[in-house]
């Protein structure tokens, strides 16, 4: 005979852990009092990591989701907590990560008065959350929540909106907590793998273009395994760089910010597109101008887990609705007809790839190019790149090379402050691999205060600040936009090392290339993380290259 529960919070937390949930990031509030009264009690199971800002606490359940495949778990209070949240729940819709928040709500007996923090949750997030719902009896909480679970992770995963209202919380009940559920995974028919392998063999340029989420590491292999037989390209989509191999023969690059001109080319001139798991968005296909719309000049085969995500922006010539799995299995089966041509066309992409990584000195003391060219030569091999949003971005999207076991959080939403909370998950997820996080100096003040988060559960990553005194992504539109017009956009700039040692942290002010080498090995040798500041010139903003690249691609 099942237990008997004896609130809807300790039922929540049963669901919650029946599923799979073991750890959870937050910020307190009275209005899930019952809650994190149930947590008490299975302290053991459950982990809530104490967040200074819901904000943060979304994008580290965001991070979580994106790292692990399974839903980030994110508590925040009614109202303002929720509000908080939505930046964390947008990143997670636009990076297509399974999360799950479950927000405080006022009691059903006082709802539609515009009661205290109310809030109508299904109006608020209804065009940034995959699903809202709202548990108004307290024994319908299993049977929402595993709904709530199985929606965060079908189709193309996402943010779900699970609304507590306080009364429900505190009501006895007699149902059982639900256990796992299963995710179904659409495949490919035999008839499909045949269009499929006919569509390939009548092309003579083929290029890949994958991304979005739900990838296995087998899968990313079975994808390298067909590009290498094949001589076919692989270029990430914007931030997916971590799911096939760098170094691996076939990838070129990514189709993202700063687009460079021979992906742009490679992209063009392509007889065939092989679009797995991505959704089109604005940066990867270069605002919209890379392909012709609604029908693209060359062939596209369009596959996605979603059929939501088909012909939503192009129209396929062969659309299928399958998971990345699925279709990196079919294509590991397909060997196409010898090609010289196609060979010397992929060879010629590496090539520019490998040539992308040397580029001209940057201005200033302290050179950032140089700096990253350290960093490769001593990142671990299992590392965790993450970063917020800004033009210092450029510097781990362009010019890493993630190898099969290396992952990149960051957020395709351009949020800005999605980097510390970022490598905190991560280091929620395992404390001992190596986390180093890449952030502006505007960037990080937008999250700075969970560094207490940090200090507080015992989370330490290495947090690279790239200080040019300036929202540097902005400044830069401005300045071409409007020449010698500076307005709203310099930074007057706290003690980042004073910061970090108040905190708990390694810290250390880096002004010249020379010393960041030693530097960045102190802070590799830190036991409670590092933050290095790292001061730039104003006109460092992003490699040289880029900037031309950007600006040729929006004049």
């Amino acid at each position: 005979m099942a237990q008997l529960q004896a609130t809807g919070g300790s039922l929540l937390m049963d669901c919650l852990i029946g599923l799979g949930a073991h750890k959870g990031f937050g910020v307190p509030g009275e209005s899930y009092l019952a809650v994190l009264d149930a947590m008490y009690d299975r302290a053991d199971q459950f982990q809530l990591i104490l967040c200074r800002h819901e904000g943060g606490a979304a994008y580290m359940a965001e991070a979580w989701g994106k790292l692990t495949g399974t839903p980030g778990i994110c508590f925040v209070t009614r109202g303002p907590g929720a509000t908080n949240a939505s930046i964390g729940i947008h990143t997670a819709m636009q990076n297509s990560s399974p999360m799950l928040v479950f927000v405080g709500q006022v009691g059903t007996d006082m709802k539609g008065r515009e009661a205290f923090q109310e809030i109508d949750y299904k109006q608020f997030f209804g065009s940034v959350a995959k699903w809202v719902c709202e548990i108004d009896d307290a024994n319908r909480i299993p049977e929402l929540v595993a709904r709530a679970w199985t929606t965060a992770l079908s189709g193309r995963p996402g943010p779900v909106i699970v609304a507590l209202p306080e009364n429900m919380l505190r009501a006895a009940v007699a149902q059982p907590a639900c256990g796992p559920v299963r995710v179904a995974e659409p495949a490919l028919s035999d008839a499909q793998k045949a269009q499929l392998q006919a569509c390939l063999q009548a092309s003579k340029r083929p290029v890949v273009l994958y991304g979005g989420s739900g990838w296995t590491t087998n899968a990313a292999r079975q994808l390298e395994r067909f590009a290498a037989a094949n001589h076919v390209p692989l270029v990430a989509a914007f931030r997916f760089h971590d799911i096939c191999d760098n170094h691996h023969p076939c990838f070129v690059g990514d189709a993202g910010v700063g687009m460079l001109g021979y992906i742009k080319t490679l992209l063009r001139e392509a007889d065939t597109i092989i679009a797995i798991n991505i959704r089109f968005g604005e940066m990867t296909t270069d605002g919209y101008e890379l392909f012709d719309l609604p029908k693209m000049s060359a062939q596209l085969i369009h596959s996605h887990i979603s059929d939501a995500e088909l012909g939503k922006i192009y129209s396929a010539d062969l659309p299928l609705q399958a998971s990345p799995n699925a279709m990196a299995e079919a294509l590991a089966e397909i060997t196409l007809d010898d090609d010289k041509n196609r060979w010397a066309w992929c060879a010629d992409a590496k090539a520019s790839y490998d040539a992308s990584f040397t580029i001209a000195p940057q201005p200033g003391a302290l050179d950032m190019g140089a700096v990253l060219a350290h960093i490769r030569t001593v990142l671990p091999a299992d590392a965790i790149i993450t970063n917020g949003a800004g033009n210092f971005a450029t510097w781990p999207s362009k010019f890493i090379k993630y190898n099969k076991d290396m992952r990149l959080l960051a957020p395709q939403s351009g949020a800005m402050g999605y980097g510390l909370p970022a490598a905190l998950a991560a280091k929620a997820y395992d404390p001992d691999r190596f986390v180093l996080c890449f952030a502006g100096d505007g960037d990080f003040q937008m999250n700075c205060a969970e560094l207490g988060t940090a200090m507080q559960t015992g989370l330490y990553p290495i947090v690279l600040i790239v200080n040019n005194a300036s929202y540097g992504t902005i400044r830069m539109h401005q300045e071409r936009n409007y020449p010698h017009r500076v307005s709203g956009t310099d930074l007057q700039n706290p003690d980042f090392v004073g910061l970090a040692r108040s905190y708990g942290f390694y810290g250390e002010r880096v002004e010249s290339t020379d010393q960041f080498a030693a530097a960045f090995d102190r802070a590799l040798q830190s036991k409670t993380g590092a933050i290095l500041d790292l001061v730039v010139a104003t006109e460092a903003i992003t490699p040289r290259q880029s900037i031309a690249d950007l600006r040729k691609a929006r004049t």
